[in-house]
């Protein structure tokens, strides 16, 4: 895995939000996506009193999650570093998520130099029982081996503890 673009996304949500003011986003044109951007929903849930989700540390040291964004799922690396999700060019595709590489312009800044990518919203995220509606996401369509589960995500289905060797969503 490059390292390179994982300290690139720190700094992702602040570039983010400085190319799309108030939230917005070239995704945000249905009616459900513009009440998204305006005023962010807190935690839906796919049952009344969902469970939180546990998962367990890899042998890589790292945590990672199965995400279901529409009907597809992708297994990601969950980085409480990443300001935002930031998705693979295969897994936007995958999953439906509308993009054009004309879309793509810089995002973000990294040791090697500028982050490429095209900033979306994502109607949903759901991973377990939780799931957060209009999240902020970016796709990265070159140098990311791996798509990861970001703070635009994880800050809405607090808390994010981590325990001896795993990592608890919500609850």
């Amino acid at each position: 895995m490059k390292i390179e673009p994982l300290f690139a996304l720190l700094a992702v949500g602040m570039v983010v939000a400085w190319l799309t003011p108030n939230g917005s986003s070239s995704d945000a044109s249905s009616p459900d996506k513009a009440e998204a951007k305006g005023k962010p929903e807190q935690i839906a849930v796919a049952k009344e009193d969902p469970d939180p989700v546990v998962l367990p540390r890899e042998a890589d040291g790292h945590f990672y999650a199965d995400v279901i964004v529409g009907s597809t799922a992708s297994n990601m690396l969950v980085d409480t570093g990443a300001t935002v999700i930031a998705l693979t060019d295969e897994d936007a595709n995958s999953m439906g998520v509308t993009w054009d590489q004309s879309q793509v312009r810089p995002v973000a800044r990294g040791a090697s130099g500028a982050v490429y990518g095209v900033p979306v919203m994502l109607d949903a995220v759901r991973v377990g029982d939780l799931e957060v509606r209009g999240v902020e996401a970016i796709i990265v369509p070159d140098d990311l081996d791996i798509s990861l589960l970001g703070q635009s995500f994880l800050s809405r289905v607090s808390p994010v503890q981590i325990e001896t060797g795993r990592m608890i969503l919500g609850g």
